[in-house]
């Protein structure tokens, strides 16, 4: 069995999910189950822009380029659609 990550949306309305790890969390979010919205899907537009506690992977370059523009004081601070799930996490909104 593949080891599954849990992802939470603390303060919403919105149910747990679990995926398997080292998934993408942009192809498994959609509006019926996330209050994450997605634009470009890329890491170039900051729709997804959220708020991540829980062990993941730092941002890549890009990804870091964009969240100094986005969240420059937030060390929380991610791209939804740049997030490699590794391990059970709390998403909110930002």
């Amino acid at each position: 069995m593949a080891d599954l990550c849990k992802i939470s949306f603390p303060g919403s309305d919105f149910v747990s999910i679990t995926l398997e790890c080292h998934q993408s969390l942009s192809e498994h979010l959609t509006i019926q189950n996330s209050p994450v919205l997605f634009g470009c899907r890329t890491g170039i537009c900051g729709t997804c822009l959220v708020e991540v506690i829980g062990d993941i992977p730092p941002p890549q370059p890009d990804e870091q380029e964009m969240l100094e523009t986005l969240a420059p004081n937030n060390p929380h601070a991610r791209l939804a659609c740049q997030i490699n799930v590794t391990g059970n996490v709390q998403i909110r909104r930002v």
